[in-house]
Formats: C-alpha cells, sequence, structure tokens
C-alpha cells in the first residue's frame, strides 16, 4: 500500500474546495461592484478626489481592510469606480437609445436619455463626469486617460448620428464633431443648472438641441 495514500484529497473534497473557493470569487465580485457604484455617487458629488477607502467603508459598514483587498491602491478604486459610472450610464443613456432609428431619431433619444440621467439624476450629485474631469484635467495618469477615453467615446457617438442625419438629408448640412461637442457642452450646462435648482433649463436644453436638427431647406 503507497504511504502516501492517506494524505490525498478525495475527489468529494476537491470538488468542495473548488466550490468554495467559487463563492469566495463570486462574494468578492459583489462587494467590488457594490463599493464602486457607492463610489460613484460620492465622485458624482465630490470627484474622484473625494473618495478614499475610510469614506467607503463607513458609508457601508465594511471593514477598511476588506475594501483594501479588493483594490488595493486608491487608483484601482478610481478607476473602478469610473468602469462603473460607465456601465451605468451606457445602460441609461447609450443603450435605450439604440432602439431609435440612426440619424436624427437616435440623436434626439440620446439627447433626451442624458437630460433623464442629469435631471432624475441617475448618480446623487448628477452628471459623473462634469464632477471628476475638472479633478484631472490637468493631472497626466490612468485615471485622466480614462476618463478622457469615455469623454471622446460619448463625443464620438453624437457625432456618428449626427453624421448619418447630414448624410440622409434628415438636417441641415453642419460639422458633426463640432455639433457633438456644442450639444455636450450645452448637456454639461444643463446638468449644472439642475444642481443649482434651474427650473426650466432642460426645455433650453431641447430648444437648443431642436435646432441642431432642423430640416434642411
Amino acid at each position: 500500500m503507497n504511504e502516501h495514500a492517506g494524505h490525498r484529497s478525495s475527489p468529494t473534497a476537491a470538488a468542495g474546495a473548488e466550490a468554495a473557493g467559487d463563492q469566495r470569487l463570486v462574494r468578492g465580485m459583489r462587494a467590488r461592484r457594490k463599493v464602486a457604484r457607492h463610489g460613484v455617487d460620492v465622485a458624482s458629488l465630490e470627484g474622484l478626489s473625494g473618495l478614499s477607502i475610510g469614506r467607503l467603508a463607513a458609508d457601508l459598514e465594511l471593514s477598511k481592510s476588506g475594501i483594501q483587498t479588493l483594490f488595493k491602491t486608491k487608483e484601482n478604486l478610481q478607476l473602478a469606480v469610473a468602469e462603473a459610472a460607465r456601465e451605468a450610464f451606457t445602460e441609461a443613456v447609450i443603450r435605450p437609445a439604440r432602439t431609435a432609428a440612426p440619424g436624427a431619431a437616435r440623436l434626439r433619444a440620446l439627447t433626451e436619455h442624458w437630460l433623464a440621467y442629469a435631471e432624475e439624476p441617475l448618480f446623487h450629485g448628477g452628471c459623473f463626469w462634469a464632477a471628476s474631469l475638472p479633478d484631472f484635467d490637468s493631472r497626466p495618469g490612468k485615471v485622466r486617460d480614462t476618463l478622457l477615453v469615455h469623454r471622446r467615446t460619448w463625443l464620438a457617438v453624437l457625432a456618428a448620428e449626427l453624421r448619418h442625419a447630414v448624410d440622409a438629408h434628415e438636417i441641415t448640412e453642419l460639422d458633426p464633431d463640432l455639433t457633438a461637442f456644442q450639444i455636450d457642452a450645452v448637456l454639461v450646462a444643463t446638468n449644472t443648472e439642475l444642481r443649482l435648482g434651474g427650473t426650466d433649463v432642460v426645455a433650453k436644453a431641447r430648444r437648443v438641441v431642436d435646432g441642431f436638427l432642423a430640416l434642411p431647406h
């Protein structure tokens, strides 16, 4: 008889250990998502610089060491929060607009969903990027690069629909990239005014968008 046989793990024990490991992984992923999503709300109010492991631990009644284990560094936490914001924004604004026809209809849907995102708001402090970009626009690094990619992706989405609308002769000839920049600027200003208690700013934003989507002569 092999003298080491008694030390071998049985298939059942190995399967149990693997299942326990899977459960720990699932719990870790859930905790990470919970912390990151709450971090979005905090950052929408105070910017990504306002995030701290201690603050999130106190808010969520979790241990600081547990959050430290999940993210390791503050930069990793900030990056995870930015990704959580992007995912939530995509679900609330971009994905629903895809049901509209490409071009003017989808551009209008995108702006309507964006206005709802800021007006309800989806995040406690309104637009996440309006709060976070000023924090990092002059601070090179991974966080700035990530926020910049998010911004440029959004502008590209707007420009693509404007370009489609021009090519399909749905709207008057215009510069899609410039107009996307202008629409984004109006939306960001709308978010600011909403945070200050403005009441008719959404209607003004719609009028601006309508002007860009005027029918060709």
